[in-house]
Parts: structure tokens; C-alpha cells; sequence
């Protein structure tokens, strides 16, 4: 089998998993979490997000948090920022990597931002000018590239073409995202195969959503491919509002499990991020997802 001999892990829980939290999580948690997760040795952590607090109530403190953070040479703490008031915050706070978010689905693009997909890349031409500008890196998340809950199967030719526009904006790289979990490992491999012969493998991300229990297997497939960046969750966290009840994000756990014992290096301590998302669990009102986190290590 061939994989790559080091995988980087992006962590997404403090962002895209208290963000679907239903009673938002003290600040003094969210803190401690995200440090927790930068003592386990993460590079990358996506902390909180800049956008009205009216929308997403849970992110609201994203200033704050950025300014109580402990700060570790080695790891860089992103937010994602949905425009240019959210920018003129972030760069207030001193974020130094943004990420900004579209679909690959028209109809999920306007009931999840209120814009066509056209109006978003537009709004996104402003926001990575003045980004890059400033001497920011950014990231973009591309959703709904496996299936949409409002259109059902997405045309490969409409991912690749938003794939595209994202690159040529000057992103670095695109999150290539199984939103709402449908994706197989063949979909994966054709997908994947496809934007790696235009765009680079080196460019693409994955993000998968484990809602029928085939995050994992569909990241195998996409190493296989050579991706080397992939998106996790500490304990599961997150989920989809068009999948009721459905499990959220790849356990970031469970995705280190698999890549150690396979031999792929990651630089991230296992049990540092069991103790984040244990620490962060107490303050939830449900029990992660993660099978790592509820089973422990093995004897063997």
C-alpha cells in the first residue's frame, strides 16, 4: 500500500465543532481546549471563525479568544472569515492564515450564506486581495463535492470548476469537503484523481463528515492518492444541520489511530488530544464520538 511518510493535520474542532454546538461553551473552556490541542503538537488549528454573532452565537468571542490563546512557535491558529468586516476583525486580532468557504452545490451555497456561488467568489476577489495584501496566507473550504442535501449528486466538472476559481484567487490550497457524509472511497479516488491532474495533489485538502461511517475509509483512499493535508475534529465535534443525529467530523483520535499505526507521521500526541477533547467534554451536553476516545489505546 502505498502512503505518504507524513501526513499534516488540520484541527477544526474549536471552529467547525463548537460552531455546531447548540449551548455555546465558556470562553475560559474554549481557551484551554485550543491550548490543549497546541500542547499535542498540531501546526495548524482553526480556532474560531469572524462572523456575526447573530448567525453563529457560539463564535461571538473569536476576538477574545485569539487574544487569550498561548501562542507556541510551530503552530499557526487560523480563523475562518466570511468577509471583509471579517477580515478588517481578524487582522485586528492578529490572525495571520484565514479561510474562507464555498459550495460546490448552488442551491446549499444560498441557503447556507445567502449568495450564489458566483456572488460568493466575487465577495471572495475583495477579501483575498486585501488578505494577500497583507501578507495572510489563506485556505478555502469547498462543500458539498461529494453530495448535496438539496441536489443530491454533484457534477465532478462544477467541484473542479470552484476548485479552480478558489486557486486562482490565491488561495494555496482548497478543502475538498464531504459536508454531509455520503462520499465513497471510489467517489474519492475519481474525484481527487481528477483535480490532482489539474490542480497539483500538493493543493488539495480533505474534509470528511463520518455521518455513515466512512470518513476513514475515504481518507485512505484519498493518501493513497497523495494527499498529505487532512481536516479532523478532536473528539468528533461537529456535525450537519441537514443530517439530524448524525455524527460530525473525523475524530481527529481517530484518524491519528489509524495513520501511527499504519507508520505515517504526524507530529500530534495522541493522548494530548484525548486530554483536549476531555477537557472540552465537560462542557458539552452530549459525549463525543469519538471510537478512540470511548475504547482508549490497545493493549497490542
Amino acid at each position: 500500500m502505498k502512503l505518504p511518510p507524513r501526513v499534516k493535520v488540520v484541527e477544526v474542532g474549536p471552529r467547525d465543532g463548537l460552531q455546531n454546538e447548540k449551548h455555546p461553551v465558556p470562553i475560559e473552556v474554549k481557551v484551554a481546549f485550543i491550548d490543549a490541542l497546541t500542547a499535542a503538537g498540531h501546526t495548524e488549528i482553526e480556532a474560531s471563525s469572524f462572523v456575526s454573532a447573530k448567525w453563529i452565537p457560539q463564535l461571538g468571542d473569536a476576538a477574545e479568544v485569539f487574544a487569550r490563546i498561548k501562542r507556541r512557535s510551530g503552530t499557526t491558529h487560523t480563523a475562518l472569515v466570511p468577509n471583509e468586516k471579517g477580515l478588517e476583525s481578524a487582522l485586528a486580532a492578529g490572525v495571520r492564515r484565514i479561510a474562507v468557504f464555498t459550495a460546490a452545490s448552488e442551491t446549499f451555497n444560498k441557503k447556507n450564506t445567502n449568495a450564489t456561488i458566483a456572488e460568493s467568489l466575487e465577495k471572495f476577489a475583495r477579501v483575498l486581495a486585501r488578505a494577500l495584501a497583507e501578507g495572510l496566507t489563506v485556505r478555502g473550504y469547498l462543500s458539498t463535492c461529494f453530495g448535496c442535501p438539496y441536489e443530491g449528486a454533484v457534477d465532478p466538472s462544477r467541484v473542479e470548476e470552484v476548485t479552480g476559481a478558489l486557486l486562482g484567487l490565491g488561495c494555496d490550497e482548497v478543502s475538498i469537503s464531504d459536508t454531509i457524509g455520503v462520499a465513497d472511497p471510489l467517489q474519492v479516488d475519481a474525484l481527487l484523481g481528477r483535480l490532482a491532474a489539474r490542480f497539483g495533489v500538493e493543493r488539495l485538502a480533505v474534509h470528511f463528515h463520518d455521518t455513515r461511517g466512512t470518513a476513514l475509509a475515504n481518507v485512505l483512499a484519498a493518501l493513497q492518492l497523495g494527499v498529505t493535508t487532512i481536516d479532523a475534529s478532536a473528539g468528533g465535534l461537529g456535525g450537519c444541520p441537514f443530517a439530524p443525529g448524525a455524527a460530525g467530523n473525523l475524530a481527529t483520535e481517530d484518524l491519528l489511530y489509524m495513520l501511527h499505526r499504519m507508520g505515517v507521521q504526524t507530529g500530534v500526541d495522541i493522548e494530548g488530544v484525548v486530554a483536549a477533547s476531555r477537557l472540552v467534554a465537560g462542557a458539552l451536553h452530549h459525549a463525543p464520538t469519538s471510537k478512540y476516545l470511548q475504547a482508549g489505546p490497545p493493549r497490542a
